[in-house]
């Protein structure tokens, strides 16, 4: 893990996201409107994720559903484009990814990044192994390694991966080929990049990981409080 790479590319988002912002403003604002037009409700919505540390906090995302209190299946965890609970907004703003731009708030708060794992929620805190807590050393990104070979094609062993992949090999490199690959995912759609992992990979990025890495107490805190007890 380059933490010296993971601490200049913190700096280097803030700029990102206060520049992203200013470009954005009018999309974003355009969406905002668009969203109060259709139905009259929230433009913004907040749910509590998982970040660093395994500490919690309000990842916002621009409203595309109709209700914010639709149940969640963990094991059922993409929303598919004809969801009778998306709105006409939403469907287009999900597809391009726009419901992610209020993201950039998160980044100027030092609680995300441009690129690195995605937040989960915390209903999953319970599921990591302690080889895949390393992905918890490095702030939630806006898009990752994961949303980049798949996404919601594949399943929780292969997005555990390349979560976990990412956080040991954090490089300027990797980091351009993900914005690179984000490109191409929002123009041509996640399958079309869709890279399952094999066993082979998954076994020996485990056996780097547990060699390498020693889960920090202040995680084990957040994610597994009884486990301190």
């Amino acid at each position: 893990m380059n933490k010296t790479y993971i601490r200049f590319k913190y700096a280097i988002d803030f700029v990102v996201a206060l520049v992203g912002i200013v470009v954005f403003s009018p999309l974003m604002l355009g969406v905002a409107i668009a969203i109060k037009a259709e139905d009259g409700g929230s433009v913004i919505f907040k749910q509590r994720r998982t970040g660093a540390e395994g500490k919690k906090f309000d990842c916002y995302k621009f409203r595309s559903m109709k209700s914010e209190t639709v149940s969640y299946d963990k094991n059922k965890r993409v929303i598919k484009d004809n969801n009778p609970n998306l709105t006409k907004v939403g469907r287009i703003i999900r597809k391009f990814k726009i419901d992610e731009l209020p993201q950039l708030l998160n980044v100027l708060k030092g609680e995300m990044c441009i690129i690195a794992p995605r937040p989960l929620l915390p209903v999953f805190d319970g599921d990591y192994e302690d080889w895949e807590m390393v992905k918890f050393e490095i702030r939630p990104g806006l898009t990752g390694l994961g949303q980049v070979c798949g996404n919601g094609y594949l399943n929780m062993k292969d997005r555990k991966y390349y979560d976990a992949y990412y956080a040991m090999h954090a490089s300027f490199l990797l980091d351009v080929k993900i914005i690179l690959k984000t490109i191409g995912v929002v123009l041509m759609g996640e399958r079309k990049f869709l890279r399952p992992v094999t066993e082979q990979e998954y076994r020996r990025l485990k056996r780097e990981v547990k060699r390498r890495y020693t889960v920090q107490p202040k995680t084990v805190a957040q994610l597994r409080p009884s486990a301190l007890h």
